[in-house]
């Protein structure tokens, strides 16, 4: 078991919908944990944060990625099949975490690679319970390899 409360958690928020933004955002400032959220609207966005953080000798990548599937442009499945091909030094974990609970797109984002898939409630309170269980159990109890640079 890995605790990170020690240092601040960066996430990569990948979501086109500013309300989930907002929900997401408010669940993570309740953490016992000090996390910075940073904001991709589409997946074009998030693979440029993403390719800008790997080449930087002062900014490091996210300690994890929460990506909705459906975004403009450039959809989810399509940034799980880019991270795949991507060459970043350290596995990042992402969560899928999106309104669509079809078995089609459970079955390929989890054949692409990612390490969870939940569907997110429509009751806010429920939202939020989520986000902050998942935090808990990404940060304070899954071992996670260390983000070397």
């Amino acid at each position: 078991m890995t605790s990170r409360t020690d240092d601040v958690v960066e996430i990569l928020l990948v979501e086109d919908n500013p309300g989930d933004v907002r929900l997401t955002k408010e669940a993570l400032i309740q953490l016992s944990i000090e996390t910075t959220t940073h904001v991709a609207i589409d997946g074009d966005e998030a693979l440029q944060f993403l390719s800008r953080r790997n080449r930087s000798d002062t900014e490091s990548l996210p300690d994890l990625v929460l990506l909705d599937l459906n975004l403009p442009r450039m959809g989810g499945l399509e940034v799980l099949e880019a991270l795949a091909d991507e060459s970043l030094p350290a596995r990042i974990p992402v969560v899928v975490l999106t309104s669509s609970d079809t078995t089609e797109d459970i079955v390929e984002s989890y054949e692409l690679a990612a390490n969870a898939y939940l569907t997110k409630p429509t009751d806010p309170a429920e939202y939020t319970e989520m986000v902050e269980a998942l935090a808990h159990f990404w940060f304070e109890q899954a071992a996670l390899p260390p983000m070397s640079h």
